[in-house]
């Protein structure tokens, strides 16, 4: 590979441990939490807990495979070589379609929360706007992208940290009584109790807050083109915990307790963030929070079209998609992947023009499936590297996941858990039944790869299997 080939270094401490931190902090949060209340009511805190629990145990595997060996393409390439490359073509296939959903609920995300201020405006303005702006960014360098990422996520942890605070002191002390309803903590139990809707709601709610935590996994594809890697990324992903406990539970809990969840969620089309201070009285508030959700929302399209082109990038280098997909511009860009995001997300402009008002619950819960898939071949994969590799190597790891190996086993009981639960409710069940059809379809691809490229390698890239060279010998 020459250096016009590789993805340049231009991420530093501060960009890495702020996509990681913008990752886990997005439109999940400040608009599928609204739907996460409306299934399961305060419940939702503890769906938060567990699903953040697995969702770490995910990144803490998939540290310990990029921290020993970070490739481009990162778990794609892993489970390609760990599992078998079906596996690598399905799991790096099926991230670009978990991004690709992300990034259209992310534009429809952001035209909903243009419309608090601009109701006459068409939803799909907005977004072809924002799409076009974000792949200008992404196709300049990894460095813009980092500092945009930087500064947007500076503004989110700011709010959300501000929000928690002015939340507490408000509902402790009274001071912002102005509403209908009062600040109180006992609005989180006495509108129907902890578990309103029983255990099903509780166990519905999975579907979106599992959707949530999806693209924490981009930790992992930006090993390449961090600066340091193997010093910042483990302290990014050893933080992760705390975020998930500030900035999910504790953060829905000042929520639904300065304003009662089942009143909450009565408006829709809006982020529960801006509703509660617009009920309250706090107009100024409001709007300002507005412009809080809208960075969050940009933020992830941001971090998706990242994320989307990089695994391109490496299924091309792989042998696992066309090989323009490969191209590298001067500035170190995947640049014919980032185009090709560039038209996945202008369907989601067409999208937004037919049929906004149900996108975001159906794409959310497609994305989910993708999600959990993508999550479950990042365990497996991690599972087994270690039973490949030797008693001393095993020691020897400089990132090993923690309870190995209780935790990843734990973790993909969970994995199963969700995929049973989307087909248990009419809701999502379509998504499954979207999963089965797309997973059937990634193999009928594979397989039609392998004839075309026997035929003509021109299409496809060497693979790169020469990148695990230096591990064989040891694992075997």
């Amino acid at each position: 590979m020459t250096d016009n080939d590789r993805l340049k270094k231009g991420l530093s401490r501060r960009h890495i441990m702020f996509i990681a931190l913008g990752s886990a902090i997005g439109t999940g949060l400040f608009y599928g939490a609204g739907d996460a209340i409306r299934l399961a009511g305060p419940s939702v805190l503890l769906a938060y807990c567990i699903a953040g629990l697995a969702a770490f145990m995910v990144v803490r595997a998939l540290g310990e495979m990029a921290l020993r060996n970070p490739l481009p393409g990162s778990f794609g390439r892993y489970a390609a070589h760990y599992i078998s490359p079906l596996a690598g073509f399905m799991t790096g296939w099926s991230y670009v379609f978990e991004m690709a959903l992300v990034c259209i609920a992310d534009i429809t995300a952001f035209s909903a929360y243009m419309k608090f201020w601009y109701p006459e405006v068409a939803p799909w303005i907005w977004a072809l706007g924002i799409t076009l702006i974000l792949t200008v960014v992404n196709l300049i360098a990894v460095k813009a992208y980092g500092e945009l990422e930087f500064w947007l996520s500076i503004g989110k942890v700011a709010a959300i940290i501000g929000l928690i605070a002015a939340g507490t002191v408000l509902t402790v002390f009274g001071f912002g009584d102005h509403g209908q309803y009062p600040m109180t903590f006992r609005n989180l139990w006495e509108h129907g109790g902890w578990f309103p809707h029983g255990w099903p709601g509780f166990i519905a709610a999975f579907s979106v807050v599992v959707f949530a935590f999806g693209g924490i996994e981009i930790i992992g594809l930006t090993a390449t083109e961090a600066q340091n890697a193997a010093r910042n990324i483990p302290r990014a992903i050893n933080a992760i915990p705390v975020r998930i406990l500030l900035f999910y539970v504790l953060a829905l809990m000042i929520l639904m307790s300065m304003y009662p969840w089942d009143e909450l969620i009565k408006a829709k089309d809006t982020s529960p963030f801006v509703i509660i201070f617009a009920h309250q009285g706090f107009h100024h508030a409001a709007d300002i929070f507005n412009i809080v959700v809208i960075t969050a929302a940009v933020s992830a399209i941001n971090s998706d079209i990242y994320g989307a082109g990089r695994m391109m990038h490496g299924l091309a280098q792989e042998g696992q998609a066309f090989k323009p997909l490969a191209c590298i511009s001067k500035s170190g860009v995947p640049v014919t992947a980032i185009l090709v995001m560039l038209l996945v997300l202008l369907l989601g402009v067409v999208l937004n023009a037919f049929y906004h008002d149900q996108l975001f619950f159906l794409i959310a819960a497609m994305a989910t499936f993708a999600t959990v898939f993508v999550w479950l071949m990042i365990l497996l994969s991690q599972i087994c590297m270690r039973l490949k590799m030797s008693a001393d190597k095993r020691r020897s790891l400089k990132y090993a996941v923690p309870l190995w190996p209780t935790g990843p086993v734990l973790a993909l009981v969970f994995m199963v858990f969700v995929f049973v639960l989307l087909g248990f409710f009419d809701d999502t069940r379509p998504a499954l039944i979207v999963g089965a059809i797309w997973v059937v379809w990634l193999a009928i691809c594979y397989y039609a790869i392998q004839v075309l490229d026997k035929k003509g390698r021109w299409i496809f890239k060497k693979r790169a299997d020469k990148d695990f060279s230096h591990h064989r010998v040891s694992e075997i």
